[in-house]
């Protein structure tokens, strides 16, 4: 009875031991992180950076490995192959999160704030709950990346929203709530995977799509749509995801400098938000317009919007954060509005 005892004390140790992911002669945890950034932009060099950062701090013991430009698919499948342990981790923005907590759709609200002040207000007072809801998904949040803001490209240009109306709009393929939303207010949305973008341009599938103007440039998309409306549709940000397993599964001595190279990615990460600018200039060199809004347009925009409501809340968005961050915009407005009297 204690050989029979003894025996399976062994095998249950030799099969703990092959799930640990790491060599038994340097325990080195090879950390699978996947992103959409494309190879050698400035997005994937920072994650490069970092994955130096972790393996000085852990004395080679933790090694990021970076499968950038969408190579493991788009951010909904990097959430289901980390959820199956084909990868551990990635650099996703709320399209991927949204996989994990639809609480993410929170910044999906079109035109919630146009300031990354305004932002960092409403997302520090929502992050507790934001947080949670992805530790019960079984992931863990090391940092916030703030993208930029996204913007309207179309073929034809546009200014008011019955212009956008005509066209054929991009949105992410699995997002069904956004699909039927867009579809609720008379708008043509298309649902496609972010790799089919260039394609569908190219063949009149869409004629118009919201992102970022590095993200324009970085995938060549605005040579085919090359007008910008000067309206942040929202802001895009993005994360850095592991999941739980994998974080576990790293000596628990490495966690606190793990996190704050982390954090300090997340710093320099706004750094990188000024570049839109240099983009705005290299995409105006090839053609790209700009068209600016006269204020009576861009309240028609904020109508739109606004209308959305009613559609978003307990659909896309659940009710109970849509209701909190609604009413820190709200706060948000109030206090301006004492400032500028105050002056």
């Amino acid at each position: 009875m204690n050989c029979s005892s003894d025996i399976l004390r062994r095998t249950v140790l030799l099969l703990l031991f092959l799930l640990i992911p790491w060599t038994a002669q340097g325990k080195q945890i090879i950390v699978k992180m996947a992103t959409l950034a494309p190879d050698g932009s400035s997005w994937h060099q920072l994650l490069v950076d970092m994955g130096h950062r972790w393996r000085e701090a852990t004395d080679g013991n933790v090694i990021l490995r970076i499968y950038p430009g969408g190579i493991a698919g788009d951010e909904r499948d990097m959430i289901r192959k980390i959820r199956i342990g084909q990868i551990h981790a990635a650099a996703v923005t709320i399209e991927g999160l949204t996989e994990i907590s639809r609480d993410m759709n929170v910044f999906y609200i079109p035109m919630l704030v146009d300031s990354f002040e305004d932002l960092d207000t409403i997302r520090q007072a929502l992050s507790p709950q934001l947080f949670a809801e992805l530790k019960k998904g079984g992931f863990k949040i090391l940092s916030w990346a703030d993208i930029g803001w996204a913007y309207w490209f179309t073929k034809e240009p546009i200014r008011v929203p019955e212009e956008l109306r005509k066209l054929r709009i991009f949105t992410w393929a699995g997002d069904y709530n956004t699909v039927e939303l867009w579809k609720s207010a008379g708008f043509h949305p298309v649902p496609l995977s972010s790799v089919d973008i260039l394609p569908s341009l190219q063949t009149g599938i869409i004629d118009a799509f919201s992102t970022t103007p590095l993200a324009a440039l970085s995938f060549q998309w605005f040579s085919l749509a090359p007008n910008m409306l000067d309206l942040k549709w929202g802001p895009v940000i993005g994360a850095i995801i592991l999941s739980d397993r994998i974080w576990n599964s790293i000596p628990s001595e490495y966690h606190e400098d793990i996190e704050r190279i982390s954090a300090e990615v997340e710093r320099e990460a706004k750094n990188l938000v000024p570049e839109v600018e240099n983009a705005l200039a290299v995409m105006g060199e090839h053609g790209l317009m700009v068209h600016y809004l006269k204020p009576e347009e861009k309240e028609r925009w904020v109508e739109l919007t606004t209308s959305f409501y009613p559609h978003i809340r307990g659909s896309l968005v659940p009710a109970e954060i849509f209701d909190r961050a609604i009413e820190q915009k709200r706060e948000l407005m109030e206090a301006k509005t004492v400032q500028s009297r105050e002056k």
